[in-house]
């Protein structure tokens, strides 16, 4: 029975440790993704320095390099825990070796002693010779050769036991070294991530003075977004419309609700869209989200909210936008302080590139998911190259995000 529960044991401890190294590979994978984005957002915002003026954009790369440290933080912590797990489950087994590898020491010393105090060959003849009969001769004959045996087997598992206690202690050993490590680095990011919101507070310090400058440039912000807004909602209508009377061509019913009539060929395309949920492509190749999807409290402006209808992904100089699905480009236009602004339909669905410096798309043109379909426009006094992305299904404005891979 004990030799049972010490094998479902190891059976345990092996499925435990197969869990454990899972997790470890996944912190390890989420640890290195952060620490990328971390470096992509130390060179955005060394680009910015560039200018060497205080902008209200150093003040949102930082904001999400601080978020990015306090997550890489987190990260380490729960890699942390895990260790501190494979540590108790470690000296778990340890415990168990040694108690397992003491009752067999101590079964093996009696042996020894038995043997010993039986060593006389005579004494072992004549325990064979006063058998009854030849049978219980036999029998007594094989007890000494098997209690030989056995106690041969005793020691291989002794030796094999205190082999496996070998291994433990130096796996517990290299786990403690690990957290140790961890905790080192884990440290290290902490003072790191003091001294960057130092760096922001020095510079929303010196931003908060520019107040007057800073709301002028937020009231052309928000001007540019509603003059967007209305345009896209007119040429949502506008391609409902449309919509309407290519579906009466094909003899299909006119969606009476306002939204739009598709065609077979456009219903594939929208439903294709739908269940692509979650897993779309980023419209640019590499970017960090400067701002999200609706209202936010100002980065500097005390008291004041924004609203973004979509997100704002900073990327750096050169960058190109890409489709996020396959279409058609419904609009080419330009909207003052948004440059230029393509606008794809998937559908009942449409999505809405704007700050375009050049386009290499047209109006009717059929494009394909990740397809190029303009240069993102790099403002020179700050250096911020910034595409605005939104996503709509017919009138209803979405959180990008979420049709986003993560």
């Amino acid at each position: 029975m004990r030799r049972i529960t010490i094998i479902l044991f190891l059976l345990m401890l092996t499925g435990f440790g197969a869990f454990s190294q899972q997790d470890r590979a996944k912190l390890e994978q989420d640890k290195k993704k952060v620490e990328e984005e971390i470096e992509y957002t130390n060179r955005l915002l060394e680009q910015t320095r560039q200018t060497r003026q205080n902008s209200l954009n150093e003040v949102v790369i930082l904001n999400k390099k601080i978020g990015k440290r306090e997550e890489l933080i987190s990260t380490i912590n729960n890699e942390v825990q895990l260790v501190e797990y494979q540590m108790t489950q470690a000296q778990d087994s340890i415990n168990l070796l040694e108690k397992d590898l003491k009752a067999l020491k101590d079964e093996y010393a009696k042996m020894i002693y038995y043997a010993y105090k039986n060593k006389n060959l005579y004494d072992r003849l004549i325990f064979i010779f006063a058998s009854e009969d030849f049978n219980q001769a036999y029998q007594r004959l094989k007890y000494f050769q098997q209690y030989n045996e056995y106690r041969k087997q005793q020691a291989l598992l002794i030796q094999i036991k205190q082999k496996r206690l070998e291994i433990k202690m130096e796996d517990l050993a290299s786990i403690r070294d690990r957290k140790n490590t961890l905790l080192t680095g884990e440290e290290q990011q902490r003072q790191q991530l003091t001294r960057e919101r130092e760096e922001k507070n020095k510079s929303v310090k010196t931003l908060s003075k520019k107040e007057k400058e800073l709301q002028k440039t937020l009231k052309e912000k928000e001007a540019a977004a509603r003059k967007l807004q209305q345009a896209i909602q007119d040429i949502i209508a506008e391609e409902i419309r449309l919509a309407n009377e290519r579906a009466n061509k094909y003899g299909a019913p006119i969606q009476k609700t306002g939204l739009f009539a598709l065609t077979p060929e456009e219903k594939i395309l929208s439903d294709n869209f739908q269940n692509n949920r979650g897993s779309l492509p980023w419209p640019l190749e590499q970017g960090i989200i400067s701002s999200t999807f609706g209202e936010h409290p100002h980065p500097v402006l005390k008291n004041v909210t924004t609203r973004n209808n979509g997100v704002d992904m900073l990327t750096e100089e050169g960058a190109e936008a890409r489709a996020i699905f396959s279409g058609v480009v419904t609009r080419v236009m330009n909207v003052p302080n948004n440059n230029n602004v393509v606008i794809i339909r998937h559908g009942e669905f449409l999505s809405v590139y704007s700050n375009l410096d050049q386009v290499y798309v047209k109006i009717g043109e059929k494009v394909t998911t990740k397809q190029k379909i303009g240069k993102i426009f790099t403002n020179k006094l700050d250096s911020k190259t910034e595409l605005h992305f939104e996503v709509w299904q017919s009138k209803t404005l979405l959180n990008p995000e979420e049709w986003l891979a993560r």
